[in-house]
């Protein structure tokens, strides 16, 4: 039996009606404790008391990742720091990093809303987390901790890394689901492999991925390889870290996103026109019930699609379909628009290829030339050059007619493309250098 809260069936109107009355006290309380959002909200000649229904959301200003750099460390929070029990942040690998802070409410709040996305996984009191997401500053680790313990199951707190003791650990506590990104749930099962571990003989019934976008290839793959269901997880730091979305086990066909606590728009990523279910375009947040952080129209620059149709599972919160990739990690290849994960399908549809890949861009005079490079599969192995170069020919002819760029394909050895530990290096653009 899968576990739900009452809220997770809740009717549209009185979830809407809900959603309404955390808008407007989360919009008063922004405009009169955080100087960004009444300087942001003044210049707009929007005033909280504006906001008579959830269209009205649209009348309010937009907070992008620049705003939080700006406003670096806590210039964004709404309570005094001594109200504020953890802090988390990004890598700051493009500049400083992105810090969001949580209140003691806040974390069981999160806590509460990772447990619902481990219940819409599948899991239920008694099971085991394996837990590898990163531990530290990054949002996955800890925030699966607290909702695993939150659940009631027993949580393994691994973070990433040292995959040999990866595998011992679930071969000597034999959980039942293990949390990772999907990238490095690949590594586990091909180390696996390569140890002569029967990773699908083992108790795990599922896995709960996220923090990077993959495809419907990507699942089947994993699904294969390691015997159990794989469903997505999402989240962002920004908004509250994961857990703001989760599939269902019953479905596996789009993220429910917890409307009680996050209200969801889908907007044009060029014009910031909000646009109707069923239309692509960049995801935007809008938090109903945080303390430390509230944000108002976080741009996410995820692209996706919302589905507010009916799901099996019960649940009447609108789904949000698989992200196609992030705005930000789009490439622009001679005037064509490419995201990493249409490669990944198209590979992945290549059955004499091995799931491991790594794109490389270059500047070539004044063209931009597409490299992918990707592993063999161990009988294509064992075939001679000639092989090789018929399946990359037949890749290179795939990869024009699905997203409409030419490329080169480079078929690696085995062992060659590196391995991730969390979040996968799809793209080397060495015209950033």
């Amino acid at each position: 039996m899968i576990l739900h809260t009452d809220i997770e069936t809740l009717p549209r109107e009185d979830l809407e009606a809900l959603q309404l009355r955390r808008l407007r006290a989360t919009v008063e309380r922004c405009y009169h404790t955080v100087g960004f959002y009444r300087d942001a909200m003044d210049d707009l000649g929007v005033k909280p008391q504006h906001i008579k229904s959830l269209a009205d959301v649209r009348l309010l200003p937009f907070t992008k990742k620049e705003h939080l750099r700006e406003n670096y460390p806590f210039g964004l929070f709404a309570v005094p720091t001594e109200q504020v029990v953890r802090v988390h942040a990004s890598s700051g690998t493009t500049g400083k990093p992105t810090v969001v802070g949580y209140t003691r409410r806040d974390i069981r709040t999160w806590a509460q809303l990772v447990a619902r996305c481990l219940a819409a996984s599948g899991m239920q009191p008694g099971d085991r987390l394996h837990n590898a997401y990163g531990y530290g500053l990054f949002t996955g680790g800890l925030g699966l901790h607290y909702g695993g313990e939150e659940l009631g199951v027993m949580v393994t707190p691994m973070s990433g890394g040292q995959t040999q003791k990866q595998l011992m650990l679930l071969q000597d506590f034999a959980p039942t689901a293990i949390s990772c990104t999907p990238s490095y749930a690949l590594n586990l099962a091909e180390a696996a492999d390569e140890m002569g571990l029967k990773i699908r003989k083992l108790p795990l019934k599922v896995g709960i991925h996220g923090a990077e976008p993959w495809t419907e290839e990507m699942r089947y793959e994993l699904e294969s390889r390691l015997g159990i269901d794989c469903v997505d997880i999402y989240g962002l730091s920004e908004v509250m870290g994961p857990g703001v979305g989760n599939e269902c086990i019953e479905a596996k066909n789009g993220l429910h996103i917890w409307e009680d606590h996050f209200l969801v728009e889908c907007v044009d990523v060029n014009t910031g026109k909000p646009l109707p279910y069923g239309e692509e375009g960049e995801i935007v947040f809008t938090s109903l019930t945080k303390e430390a952080f509230p944000n108002i129209r976080y741009r996410t620059r995820d692209i996706s699609v919302l589905n507010p149709a009916p799901c099996k599972c019960g649940r009447t919160h609108v789904r949000m379909q698989r992200i196609t990739g992030r705005s930000d990690d789009m490439l622009i290849i001679r005037g064509v628009n490419v995201f990493p994960s249409q490669v990944e399908s198209v590979l992945m549809q290549t059955e004499t290829l091995s799931p491991f890949y790594q794109i490389e861009i270059f500047r070539e005079g004044s063209l931009d030339n597409m490299v992918v490079n990707v592993e063999a599969s161990p009988p294509l192995m064992e075939q001679p050059q000639e092989s090789r170069d018929k399946v990359a020919a037949k890749v290179m002819r795939d990869i024009k007619d699905f997203i409409g760029v030419s490329c080169r394909v480079s078929i690696k050895d085995l062992g060659v493309i590196p391995r991730s530990e969390g979040k996968a290096v799809r793209v080397i653009d060495h015209r950033k250098k």
